[in-house]
């Protein structure tokens, strides 16, 4: 043992020796050097990089802003010029305008107008002589009323015009001619200025045909390139991507290259930024690091042959080391108790610091309150704007929430967007609702985020002691359960915990359990409800109506499972499955001799917003063979309206591929004709409270007769859902509703009775409608 502990001293004495420690010291001196030069050098490419991007991506936003304002104010005079024309039958002239100051200024901008045969009548420049019948941008207009923007020669753009051009009715709807919009094609790129972008970086607008009308790097300037229009605007869509390094298919060169998709118009713009000249400081400053590390490197190995007061430097060391050791001990301590993110206490100390409180209000006779908090909509924010700003938004609340409460309070994150606060010696347990009201009020004001102002709201359950429970897992399941009865009271409130509540949540987690089977088991069905012509009493189409036949609670009501499935997940599954069992059923009944009718099948608010939506009905239509043209799309009024923009899109899309949008439930959301005239919307269902009371008063009435006429406005389909009775019927029928659905003439059916009464739909109509309405 003796001899063990003297090899060990002598090695470590050998290791002492200057003639070892010095170069040891040396070497890891010039790999810390090598190694921080290395790592420093990538830092700033990364960081050119970085800015590269950013930079594009701000003169992307600069540059699209010039562009669409410039080609509103073409599609205005275009509108404007259009408007005039038509209203007068084509007597007043351009000069009119220009006189009035109506005209796009001459010196930029040529307007004339083309009759129905091509020939230039009319123009603020010298008339030509060669017809413009055969242009494109002339063509365009004979079969469509679009904004057209004509497509270049291929060359030089130096002295190349873009044309616009709208079309121009006469008084009976019939082609007219054209009036068209000249500008050098220069005018979209003059922006460029080469301290931005360089002498390679680029410029451009390319229309959605895959032809560039324009584009500019340096002081060239091209049109009539053409490109592969996916590939070169591959981030239309994701709006907020970030810049990506490709080699341009024009020239060759690796930019920064992003683009954007012009709304309105049928054009994109193109920015990019050379990747050789925006890394140029970069690759200067790495020359300046390498040298200066050669020169570090010799100063060391200098220094270190000169070192003499090794022991005193090593005993330093060793002091800082034990230093760091302890620090460490107590940040170990720390973490094990506290949330890294926020600074609150974690789910162990909210745990001892709850068990402790409640051995202190049983010993003196006191009440305490645990109040569980979750932020609504949280995983949206960061799915939307990315963890940096959801951990950013769960500081901030943290902060809040800390504000909030008193100095005798706790409050403790317990992981992800859960919170609990710890409201100890409470003299009346209802003083826990005026702090719920502050937390509430407080998370209710809005957030900046990444630069942005955002909203959440919260839920919270609270739960008291001794009333509620007396240990600590019985006092944070309870508040959890009031908290889960907060968000089925619609978000934004707090509830008290109640035995009911803990009933309704077994019940809740007994059907969840059994949905999650039941499309493995096959319980689904679908019934299938007919839409009948009001006049005509046909059946015009029908929708699919989704039933669950549970094997022990028998047949379980849409309302009871649906919001169980929606807030589960477990909606997109049980939606594919709707979505493919009718069109399948409906191209079965066509086969079978069956008229081809439109089949109507409902979205969720879930399934809406579905990324994979687009593509999962896309999948459905063509593995079924079902038409795009007959099925379509219920979504409720509320859905419309809750984000005007993201609904949009979708909406947009879906109507891209010929799917029908209806709005289910109008007359209970609230919407304007305003907001609605800015959807593709092809039917309005008149929700059935409002049908049902038709027969209550006058001011019923007056409401779903306004109901009807907004439809009519909009030019839409009018259906009355929930018809029961022959007055309702006749009410509608008296105020021109389309087509009706309810119980007044079918009931929802199986696909085998259904498929009798789509055989059954001849010309004999109404007096079917009597018949059916006497066995109903």
């Amino acid at each position: 043992m003796v001899s063990s502990k003297n090899l060990l001293y002598r090695s470590l004495s050998r290791f002492a020796d200057p003639t070892v420690l010095f170069p040891a010291i040396a070497v890891l001196l010039l790999s810390v050097i090598w190694t921080a030069t290395v790592e420093l050098v990538k830092v700033k490419y990364a960081d050119a990089q970085r800015e590269a991007a950013l930079s594009n991506r701000e003169l992307l936003g600069t540059y699209e802003a010039q562009v669409v304002r410039a080609l509103r104010e073409i599609d205005q005079s275009l509108n404007l010029i259009k408007y005039w024309y038509e209203r007068d039958g084509g007597r007043r002239t351009l000069a009119e305008l220009k006189e009035r100051g109506l005209l796009l200024p001459d010196l930029l901008f040529t307007v004339s107008i083309a009759d129905r045969r091509g020939t230039v009548i009319d123009s603020t420049a010298a008339l030509p002589r060669a017809s413009i019948a055969e242009e494109d941008y002339f063509r365009s207009q004979r079969d469509s009323d679009a904004f057209f923007v004509g497509r270049p020669p291929r060359g030089a753009a130096d002295e190349t015009n873009l044309q616009f051009s709208r079309r121009l009715n006469a008084a009976d709807g019939s082609f007219d001619g054209a009036v068209i919009v000249t500008v050098g094609a220069g005018y979209f790129v003059s922006g460029y200025e080469t301290a931005k972008f360089g002498e390679h970086g680029v410029l451009a607008i390319v229309g959605t045909d895959g032809i560039m009308r324009v584009r500019r790097s340096g002081e060239a300037q091209f049109a009539g390139d053409a490109v592969n229009y996916g590939t070169a605007i591959s981030n239309v869509v994701a709006v907020d991507s970030e810049a990506t390094i490709s080699a341009n298919s024009w020239d060759g060169v690796k930019r920064w290259t992003s683009a954007r998709e012009l709304y309105g118009f049928p054009l994109a713009i193109l920015v990019g930024l050379s990747v050789e000249e925006q890394l140029a400081g970069a690759q200067r400053e790495a020359r300046t690091y390498w040298w200066r590390a050669g020169a570090g490197s010799l100063l060391v190995i200098v220094l270190t042959a000169l070192l003499g007061r090794l022991s005193w430097q090593l005993a330093q060391s060793r002091l800082r080391e034990g230093e760091i050791k302890l620090e460490h001990a107590k940040r170990v301590e720390y973490l094990a108790y506290h949330d890294g993110l926020t600074g609150l206490p974690n789910r162990s100390m909210f745990s001892k610091l709850l068990s402790q409180s409640i051995s202190e209000a049983h010993r003196y006779g006191r009440r305490l309150a645990v109040a569980f908090l979750d932020l609504d909509r949280f995983k949206q924010i960061n799915d939307t704007l990315g963890h940096a700003a959801g951990d950013q938004l769960l500081q901030d609340v943290a902060k809040r929430l800390k504000f909030c409460v008193r100095e005798s309070d706790t409050v403790a994150r317990l992981g992800g967007d859960e919170f609990v606060v710890l409201l100890p010696e409470l003299n009346d347990v209802k003083d826990a609702a005026v702090i719920a009201e502050k937390i509430l009020s407080a998370i209710a004001k809005p957030f900046i985020l990444i630069g942005h102002e955002f909203r959440v709201t919260a839920s919270i359950g609270i739960s008291a002691y001794p009333l509620d429970g007396l240990d600590e897992q019985t006092l944070t399941k309870n508040a959890d359960v009031a908290m889960y009865k907060a968000k089925a009271e619609g978000k934004n409130n707090f509830q008290f915990y109640s035995e009911s509540l803990n009933t309704n949540s077994l019940e809740r987690l007994t059907l969840e359990s059994s949905l999650r089977h039941a499309l493995e088991h096959q319980e689904f069905r679908l019934r299938y409800q007919a839409k009948r012509d009001m006049h005509s009493g046909r059946i015009t189409g029908m929708e699919a109506l989704l039933r669950w036949e549970h094997p022990d609670l028998g047949l379980v009501a849409p309302m009871q499972f649906i919001p169980v499935a929606e807030e589960s997940s477990l909606m997109l599954p049980i939606g594919k499955w709707v979505l493919r069992t009718a069109c399948a059923q409906n191209v079965a009944w066509q086969k079978a001799g069956a008229p081809r009718l439109k089949i109507a099948v409902n979205l969720t608010g879930r399934q809406f917003f579905d990324e994979h939506l687009i593509d999962d009905v896309s999948a459905i239509l063509e593995s079924t063979g079902m038409e795009a043209h007959l099925l379509e799309f219920e979504i409720s009024e509320r859905l419309l309206i809750r984000d005007v923009e993201s609904t949009l899109r979708v909406l947009s899309r879906l109507k891209s591929l010929g799917i029908g949008i209806a709005i289910d439930d109008f007359g209970t959301g609230y919407s304007s004709l305003a907001t609605l005239q800015r959807f593709p919307l092809n039917t309005i269902k008149i929700d059935r409270s409002l049908v049902a009371g038709l027969c209550a008063g006058a001011e019923n009435m007056e409401f779903a007769e306004s109901v009807i006429a907004m439809g009519k406005n909009l030019s839409l389909t009018v259906v009355a859902q929930g018809v029961e009775t022959r007055a309702q019927a006749e009410f509608l029928r008296e105020h021109a509703c389309d087509e009706l659905q309810g119980f007044y003439l079918n009931r929802p059916l199986p696909p085998d009775e259904f498929a009798k009464l789509l055989l059954a739909n001849d010309a004999d109509a109404d007096d079917k409608i009597e018949s059916e309405s006497r066995s109903a």
